[in-house]
């Protein structure tokens, strides 16, 4: 029999957990919308868009349920112990996501992004947001300079394909987080320009980058930074949440998928399982790559237990250097929802 005061701790953390939990506290169903929430968004000009309120659910909490971090810190990420007190220890497996504009580089822990899942930063002078969805798992960063005009993003509450729906502040137009595209408001038919940026472990990362920076909360007790509501949720034998659209044929919704565009336009996709297997891949000039050393942030409820899920890069072969690209580390059923015609690779044809 367990301890009683263990029994009190187990429960007392879970009853924290739930508090704060994102989308997973509450499940409001995946019931069609058949209007507008004009009440709730009064400056959102909903004459305008590309979808339809059918389109679009509740993932629980309200508009800015899920705050965004506005006003970024930092810390050097060479520090044994990060933070204003050193009490911000990172894992050196721990998954960040690594953007360098300018020779400022920057890494945001996942561990802070999944409570949070969008950061408005300016980054070698370049105004940026970096998004993370757990329901998707697709971390993307983009410019937010549109014709001039510097935007700031905040979460909306609501999900499309069970994606993370962003709004600007500025027009409270709404954005799919994983395209970067306006889909409701003034702002339809502009589209985001996407920032080249992986997720790696803290490792690679201050070894890459011995003199970079890394994002620490601004207030340490706000969340349980240790934690994450999404346990267990990455499970290739799960299935994904407030989704009800059709799932990816042959491979399953939640197998991790590695997507790029290429110089056609058209966008490859390539099965995490098969990457791992074969290690590097070449298609073209574009290379692949994994390496063991990353752990995933939706797996155990204590972040640094997650499993080895590994890292990925994807670069372009320009005569013999390798030069990153933008692309998409998401679960199949997110990619497939978004490219329904682009298959996605599991095997490789057979040398002859």
């Amino acid at each position: 029999m367990m301890p009683l005061v263990f029994v009190l701790v187990s429960l007392a953390i879970t009853q924290v957990l739930t508090s704060y939990m994102p989308a997973l506290a509450m499940e409001p169903g995946l019931q069609a919308n058949t209007e507008w929430p004009t009440q709730d968004w009064p400056n959102t000009d909903f004459s305008k868009t590309d979808i339809t309120p059918a389109d679009i659910i509740s993932g629980g909490p309200a508009r800015d349920g899920i705050p965004s971090i506005d006003r970024p810190q930092f810390y050097p990420s060479h520090d044994a112990f990060i933070g204003p007190k050193g009490d911000f220890p990172l894992n050196d497996l721990e998954p960040v996501i690594r953007i360098e504009i300018n020779g400022d580089a920057r890494a945001y822990p996942l561990r802070i992004l999944i409570w949070h899942e969008v950061v408005n930063d300016v980054v070698g002078g370049v105004p940026v947001v970096v998004t993370y969805c757990p329901l998707c798992n697709a971390a993307l960063v983009f410019e937010r300079t549109l014709n001039g005009r510097t935007l700031e993003f905040g979460t909306s509450g609501l999900l499309r394909h069970s994606d993370l729906v962003m709004y600007d502040r500025e027009t409270e137009s709404w954005w799919q987080q994983f395209t970067g595209q306006a889909i409701v408001g003034d702002m339809v038919g502009q589209e985001l320009t996407p920032v080249t940026a992986r997720i790696e472990s803290f490792l690679l990362y201050k070894t890459a980058f011995p003199t970079g920076k890394i994002l620490v909360p601004n207030d340490l007790t706000a969340r349980p930074y240790d934690r994450t509501p999404y346990a267990r949720y990455d499970a290739e034998t799960g299935l994904p949440l407030l989704f009800s659209g059709e799932l990816p044929p042959g491979i399953p919704a939640m197998a991790r998928v590695i997507s790029v565009e290429d110089k056609n336009g058209e966008m490859l996709a390539w099965s995490l399982g098969l990457i791992r297997r074969q290690k590097e891949i070449r298609h073209g000039d574009l290379v692949l790559r994994w390496v063991k050393g990353q752990s995933s942030v939706l797996d155990r409820e204590l972040v640094v237990l997650g499993r080895d899920v590994g890292n990925v890069s994807v670069q372009c072969d320009q005569n013999g250097i390798l030069v990153d690209l933008p692309h998409h580390e998401a679960f199949a059923f997110a990619f497939h929802a978004f490219h329904p015609d682009s298959p996605i690779i599991q095997h490789l044809p057979e040398a002859r």
